[in-house]
This record gives structure tokens, C-alpha cells and sequence, in this order.
């Protein structure tokens, strides 16, 4: 669903902007261009959210604004440090996001492949199971580490998908965007060209599909028949 209020239209327009930007600078190898639209994109992404929400906020937007501010540290908290230690706040400001965003999804679990459309859920497990079999002989002393961030990625996927279509696919694209990176990082021998822009395509499109979908739940919600059900998962 797209925003409706002006406001949310236009941050919506900057971000597909700076985003079209990024990914260029990810194609062109532009290294400032590229870490100077980086730590935008997720701030925007949350104003579209805010402007299209009005309060009292439900506790879906609060967790999910949540959830992009700590992406957002993911994004920029590397930048401030170097080597391994770049990476490990990176994944550890992205564990908490996945955190955040399976708080704001459980309450949706009895739509989710949990309990609906139960091959889907195999499907989930399958892929989460390759990736950790994949990067589990490189991840050395982080395998622990890559085994919880693995098991929550894959939660937060499975969980996407009681809120809808374009909140599942944004939780799936963010299963393969982190995946890639995990295979970069811990996969012998892994690698293909313009990874990087792969990378952030898809991470920028699963934040986008995940805020979406949200706003689609947030309006369906507030305009539907209050039923006892609908009341459980405000």
C-alpha cells in the first residue's frame, strides 16, 4: 500500500531517489557517494512510516520504527570503526533489528506459514538450514554467534509473512540480502560480480516491502469492524 498523506508521498519519492543514487554508486565502486546515502535511506524510510501513522501509535509501527533505527545503526555504526570490528557491530545492530521486528510480527503468528499454507514454513527452514550448513566451516569462533543470528533472520522471515504479500516478500529479500552477506563473509570460495549492489537491492527493497505491507495492516486495521480478534493484535 502506498502512502496517501503528502508528506509520506514525498519522503517516499526522496527515498526511491537516494536509493536509485546508492545503488548506482554500488555499480560505480563511488565509495563516498555510496557511504553518504547509506546512512539516509533507513531515517527516511522511518519518516514515511511516522507521517503515514497518526498517534496513538499501534505497537506494529512502534516496534517496526524501532527496527529501522537500529538498522540504520547497522548501517552507520561500521563506518565509524574498521576491520572485525565493523562487522561485529554491524551484525550485532542487525540482531536487534531482527529482534524488534520479530516482536512487532508475533502477534500475527496464527496467519503466519506457522499455521496457513504449512509447506511454505519447510521452505523457510530449508533455506535457513543451508545457509548456516554453508557458512558454519568458515564462521570459525563466531559460529554461535552466526547460528542465533541465523535462527532470528529466519524467525523474522517466517513471521513476515501473517501480516501479508508485501510484508512476507520484504522479510524474504531481507533472508537473502543477510544471506549474502554471510556467504561473502564466512562461505569458502563465494563471490560473484557486483555483490555489493545485490546486497543492498534487496536489503533496500525488504525494508521498503516490510514498511508497506505495515501501513497496509495499520489502515486495514483502523478502518476494518473491531472484532475481539482484531483487538488481540493491536
Amino acid at each position: 500500500m502506498l502512502p496517501r498523506r503528502p508528506a509520506a508521498r514525498l519522503l517516499l519519492g526522496v527515498y526511491a531517489l537516494v536509493a536509485a543514487v546508492h545503488l548506482g554508486a554500488q555499480l560505480a565502486d563511488a565509495g563516498t557517494v555510496t557511504t553518504a546515502t547509506q546512512v539516509v535511506l533507513m531515517p527516511l524510510l522511518a519518516a514515511v512510516l511516522w507521517c503515514e501513522t497518526s498517534p496513538p501509535r499501534r505497537r506494529l509501527v512502534t516496534l517496526v520504527l524501532v527496527a529501522l533505527g537500529l538498522s540504520w545503526l547497522g548501517d552507520s555504526g561500521p563506518k565509524l570503526t574498521g576491520g572485525d570490528a565493523a562487522f561485529l557491530v554491524m551484525i550485532g545492530c542487525f540482531l536487534l533489528a531482527q529482534l524488534a521486528y520479530i516482536a512487532a510480527f508475533l502477534p500475527f503468528r496464527a496467519r503466519s506459514v506457522l499455521h496457513v499454507h504449512r509447506p511454505w514454513l519447510a521452505a523457510y527452514l530449508v533455506a535457513v538450514a543451508a545457509l548456516v550448513v554453508a557458512c558454519a566451516a568458515g564462521a570459525g569462533a563466531l559460529l554461535v554467534p552466526v547460528l542465533v543470528y541465523g535462527g532470528c533472520l529466519g524467525a523474522m522471515a517466517v513471521l513476515s509473512t501473517g501480516l501479508g504479500r508485501l510484508t512476507a516478500l520484504g522479510g524474504a529479500l531481507f533472508l537473502v540480502s543477510d544471506g549474502l552477506i554471510a556467504l561473502d563473509a564466512f562461505a569458502p570460495g563465494f563471490g560473484f560480480p557486483a555483490q555489493g549492489f545485490w546486497v543492498m537491492a534487496t536489503y533496500l527493497a525488504a525494508q521498503l516491502l516490510i514498511v508497506l505491507g505495515v501501513l497496509a495492516e495499520d489502515t486495514a486495521t483502523f478502518t476494518a469492524p473491531t472484532t475481539p480478534d482484531a483487538a488481540r493484535v493491536r
